[in-house]
């Protein structure tokens, strides 16, 4: 039995409309002059690069821009990434603009700004990174990964067709910078996308196996369900059950794409230490065969993976339940825990994303595959309230099949 937890976050958060305009003084506080920015060719199409490159330049930055990010980027991308950064200049620091996929390559680049070498150097288990990366600012324009306040950063392994995570608590950026003007103009798809994948971050996180019970040696990363994570994944729960629709119906709705980035945080903030589970784990070798995006995938198996856990972890269900606004009374706690994974799956129905893994290109014979290569994923299985097995996990996949 495990009796002690710890808590860790990034060291500063900035919240608010026009929080974006803190950048200038918040680079100050770091003693940067020489910036990375790392983004994608989306957020400089639609001007908001322009808008935070403007600023650094009117401030008297010297700022180098890495704009070729793509969404579920490769490893060899990060290299790329990393090998462009090293031609250009000495860099001070780094800002990471955009959704998780820029955010996860900016913390890798400066993971090899500040200890060079190779991405997958990092890659296989927790704890492998000798200290600080690069002062690093993540600047997030899509409400979903968290990935501003997290110890992860995930890249595509090409050659084995299977994310790859870099796990430490060093990876966590030193500023998280959160404008909620940033995400109106994000498309209903990617609104719905990263919106379910923060309901996944804090399901999973919230009925993640309490710290005690973890079966793991020395100091972990992702502890299990621990009292702060459980405080914050439960209000992210609600703010995002009541606010995801909206977001995604009505992109121009400041207050519910304010709530949804409240949410991410939140979530962001709880599953980086209680960790996630057999969701995430199972979307790891989904996602090296198909090329819908991380969040599409962990939102469609989470109703699933929360009816597989129901009956272990039945009193949290009911919980999620009720922060989804049902009504439990007259229902027996087997019954309202099921609610919960039915709330899930009718919020997906409700945003217009897949219910089923056919729908997404996963076939029968992929299932055994699947399983099997998700149950070495150690830091998300053990966190499982149920003892994921490969029977078991085959029997869940084809209930969502």
């Amino acid at each position: 039995m495990r009796n002690i937890w710890e808590f860790f976050s990034t060291e500063r958060v900035v919240f608010g409309n026009g929080a974006i305009k803190q950048l200038d003084s918040i680079l100050q506080r770091l003693k940067a002059k020489n910036v990375l920015l790392v983004t994608d060719p989306g957020i400089v199409k639609a001007g908001i690069a322009e808008t935070v490159i403007s600023l650094l330049r009117e401030a008297d930055y010297n700022v180098v821009v890495y704009d070729r990010v793509v969404p579920e980027p490769p490893v060899s991308s990060a290299m790329e990434c990393y090998e462009f950064a090293k031609s250009q200049m000495k860099t001070d620091a780094i800002i990471g603009l955009g959704g998780g996929s820029s955010i996860d390559m900016a913390k890798v680049a400066a993971l090899l700004v500040a200890h060079g070498g190779h991405p997958l150097d990092y890659y296989g288990g927790e704890n492998q990174i000798p200290g600080p990366i690069a002062p690093l600012i993540a600047i997030p324009t899509t409400a979903g990964t968290g990935s501003e306040v997290t110890s992860v950063a995930v890249l595509t392994d090409v050659e084995n067709n299977i994310k790859a995570g870099i796990s430490d608590n060093y990876m966590r950026p030193a500023v998280a910078l959160l404008d909620p003007e940033l995400t109106t103009g994000l498309p209903p798809y990617v609104t719905a996308c990263s919106g379910i994948d923060a309901l996944s971050h804090a399901i999973e996180a919230y009925t993640a196996k309490n710290f005690q019970y973890i079966q793991a040696e020395g100091s972990i990363l992702f502890q299990g369900s621990i009292p702060v994570s459980d405080a914050l994944a439960l209000h992210a729960i609600k703010l995002i059950a009541e606010n995801l629709v909206l977001a995604v119906q009505q992109g121009s709705n400041l207050e519910a794409r304010s709530n949804m980035l409240v949410g991410s945080l939140l979530a962001g903030m709880a599953f980086s230490n209680a960790g996630t589970a057999a969701a995430h784990a199972l979307a790891y070798p989904i996602g090296g065969l198909v090329k819908s995006p991380h969040g599409e995938v962990t939102g469609l198996l989470l109703p699933y993976v929360m009816e597989y856990n129901a009956a272990v972890e039945t009193k949290k269900m009911v919980d999620i339940a009720r922060a989804f606004g049902i009504n439990t009374e007259g229902m027996d706690d087997r019954e309202a825990a099921l609610a919960a994974s039915d709330a899930v799956l009718n919020l997906l129905d409700d945003i217009g994303l897949p219910t089923r893994l056919s729908q997404i290109g996963i076939q029968e014979k992929d299932i055994p595959e699947i399983a099997a290569k998700s149950l070495p994923i150690a830091r998300l299985i053990r966190n499982n309230p149920r003892v994921p097995t490969q029977q078991g996990l085959e029997q869940l996949l084809r209930n969502a099949l």
